[in-house]
């Protein structure tokens, strides 16, 4: 199991690299990871929801992700609550007393995955959540120590050193563990390290020497390194290469979800996006994308109060083009009706910006569902997923964006300004991001394979590790 001592510390990262450097040893390995909280998730091909991170450790792997990966999928809604989804469904919305108190029956669902999975696999690399070392949380753990104690595996902590204070963080978690914990802990993991490693040598020899317990590697910075981001926005994804050609401009929302759709837009050598947060000016694009989003009429309105009704209206006068994925589709037709607060109070709604012929209600079922299909008209192909608690209805169905294996889906608007769908990873497609980006501007840019970048990165993250971890800690699990 890997741990990390502080969120972010790069847990998702080295067992990404670790699922691809066992798969090229032609080791029969999974990722999993008990308890997940995130915004960014995915659909497998049973239609069952999981944490995207685990999503793309599987495709490491070279297998296809399965939602026992991430039995436990919790969804903020509000700073005290989340939408908690069990086994790819979700089971309802609970505060964090009430989940708390909800965990004694989570658990049983987190041991029915793991042995499953274990039962398949030759070796399974855990990642936890958070940090161990949250004595507040330790009651009824399964995100970390506690499942850990409860299957018996070892435990890697690893600590990002481009934060500072690594050895600070390091030896203060393991202080704030159990006896049987500690013991658990088979060693660190140093992450993320610029310069020569040979400067960071006397304080590994201390650490060392004060825990008794060894460190496996010093991973080094990796400049540019594509993995996607399990929750939070990366520096990747503000980017503005000198030779971009057409400007994309995406709100920072609150409840932003599922913004690695635009990852590759952000690693597109031709286009420039800005992310803008609250009160920052908001720049005139070719192509304004509203995102998806977990609290769709709560971010509506920070959009109006951060000046983005004025904006839009603005950008389509004077032919700009507008792009709503999921949330921001459901933004841009007439209203959204919350009857059954699903997302905020019982019968709440909001007017949205009226540009597509559409409404949607809220309900309490979710679609689900891996898809394929072509852009309409020039059958431009394309695939993604769908990930929706909402109904769409009205007669600007009538002219659709898009035309799946199921039937067809979104709306254009009659002048071809406005396109909204629920589909999401719409660019991962060469050819649709191509299309679409062509769409956005009369300028034609090259086409960009996100797969092919992200398999890249991910052997260049596994050479990393198989270079930076001592061999005497990678045989045992190379001779499984």
């Amino acid at each position: 199991m890997v741990q990390g001592t502080t969120s972010d510390a790069g847990k998702s990262i080295v067992v990404a690299g670790l699922c691809r450097l066992l798969a090229r040893q032609g080791i029969s390995v999974a990722p999993f990871k008990p308890q997940n909280m995130a915004l960014n998730s995915a659909v497998t091909a049973a239609g069952c929801e999981i944490g995207r991170a685990q999503a793309m450790q599987a495709a490491a792997a070279g297998i296809l992700p399965h939602v026992d990966m991430n039995p436990i999928l919790l969804k903020p809604s509000s700073d005290t609550g989340s939408q908690v989804i069990v086994q790819g469904h979700a089971v309802g919305n609970m505060q964090a007393v009430e989940y708390h108190q909800y965990k004694n029956i989570a658990k049983k669902a987190v041991l029915e995955s793991y042995n499953r999975l274990a039962a398949q696999y030759d070796v399974i690399l855990v990642e936890g959540a958070g940090s161990p070392a949250e004595i507040n949380l330790r009651d009824n753990d399964i995100a970390n120590m506690g499942f850990a104690e409860a299957i018996d595996c070892p435990v890697l902590l690893v600590s990002d050193i481009d934060r500072g204070g690594v050895f600070a963080h390091l030896v203060g978690t393991l202080a704030l563990l159990t006896e049987s914990e500690r013991e658990r802990v088979s060693g660190f993991l140093i992450n993320r390290f610029r310069g020569d490693v040979a400067l960071l040598q006397p304080g590994v020899d201390w650490l060392t020497q004060y825990t008794r317990k060894p460190t496996w590697g010093v991973l080094p910075f990796l400049p540019s390194l594509y993995i996607e981001a399990e929750d939070s926005l990366n520096v990747l994804q503000n980017n503005t290469p000198e030779s971009a050609l057409l400007n994309v401009v995406i709100p920072r929302l609150p409840k932003l979800s599922n913004h690695t759709d635009f990852d590759p837009l952000a690693l597109h050598p031709s286009v420039s996006v800005t992310y803008i947060n609250a009160g920052e000016k908001i720049p005139s694009a070719d192509l304004i994308i509203l995102p998806g989003s977990k609290s769709v009429i709560s971010d509506l309105n920070w959009l109006r109060e951060n000046g983005w009704q004025v904006a839009i209206e603005r950008h389509c006068r004077y032919g700009g083009k507008l792009l709503g994925v999921c949330g921001g589709y459901q933004m841009l037709g007439h209203t959204i009706a919350d009857p059954d607060g699903i997302e905020g109070s019982p019968g709440e709604s909001a007017q949205g910006f009226g540009l597509l012929d559409i409404e949607t209600q809220l309900q309490s079922e979710k679609m689900l569902k891996q898809v394929r299909g072509y852009i309409l008209p020039e059958q431009v192909v394309i695939a993604g997923y769908e990930i929706h608690a909402g109904v769409t209805r009205g007669p600007g169905l009538l002219n659709p964006m898009l035309q799946l294996d199921y039937g067809v889906e979104g709306v254009k608007s009659a002048d071809g300004l406005v396109m909204g769908t629920y589909l999401h990873g719409l660019f991962d497609e060469p050819a649709a991001c191509q299309w679409l980006l062509g769409w956005a501007s009369s300028v034609s840019v090259a086409p960009f394979d996100i797969q092919q970048r992200r398999n890249a990165d991910l052997d260049r993250l596994a050479d990393a590790l198989e270079q930076s971890i001592g061999v005497e800690y990678l045989a045992p699990l190379l001779k499984v």
